[in-house]
């Protein structure tokens, strides 16, 4: 009978004061696809450190009822958190979930879908961690919602499960912190999209 090994794969270590182009990012992703890895606008790698259980599960049920919603009216492509996008500002970012309106994703050619599509999805979503430290933590998370608003996001939110509130980051302006909600519904902040999460199965995680 024959035996394999398989050995870790070594961990990634870059220098700290590594500045790279998207370009070279993708190249760094491709040679380490187990990574979790961002972009900054300033060329800085950050690297995401895996979920917790918990949060995970509440980002299954958020991309649950995003897709149920894509399903019901169509028109949108949903996206969970591998799916990295390049902005604008020439960062690459990976929202908890995301959507894009279905005709400025079939504009892009073959390899823009196959790589990290060029554009600023329509619909962000962000689910905090309990720690404010870290990139998943609440302040780093406030800095990727103002960048998405910057490079074109339609409508923002960041979930706050450990308070059971939202903020909702509009296309301009200051975002809205809302608590003690139920439902949370898109329509007012983002015409036509008839789009309304159930909080309280996220929150239950």
């Amino acid at each position: 009978m024959m035996t394999f090994t398989t050995s870790p794969a070594p961990a990634l270590r870059l220098p700290p004061d590594l500045h790279l182009t998207p370009e070279q990012f993708e190249l760094v992703c491709a040679e380490n696809r187990d990574a979790v890895l961002e972009l900054a606008a300033d060329g800085r790698v950050i690297a995401m450190t895996p979920t917790g259980s918990e949060t995970g599960a509440r980002n299954s049920e958020l991309l649950f009822q995003l897709k149920l919603f894509t399903n019901r009216v169509g028109g949108w492509k949903v996206f969970d958190s591998s799916s990295g996008f390049r902005l604008p500002d020439g960062s690459v970012v990976s929202p908890d979930a995301s959507l894009v309106d279905l005709d400025r994703w079939q504009a892009l050619s073959t390899a823009e879908r196959r790589s990290f599509a060029p554009l600023c999805p329509d619909l962000v979503v962000e689910l905090a961690s309990p720690s404010d430290e870290g990139p998943r933590g609440v302040s780093a998370l406030r800095q990727k919602m103002a960048s998405y608003q910057a490079n074109g996001a339609r409508l923002g939110w960041l979930l706050l499960p450990y308070q059971q509130a939202v903020e909702v980051w509009p296309a301009s302006g200051a975002p809205q912190r809302l608590e003690q909600i139920d439902v949370l519904e898109a329509t007012p902040h983002f015409p036509g999209l008839q789009l309304q999460l159930q909080l309280a199965e996220i929150w239950a995680g």
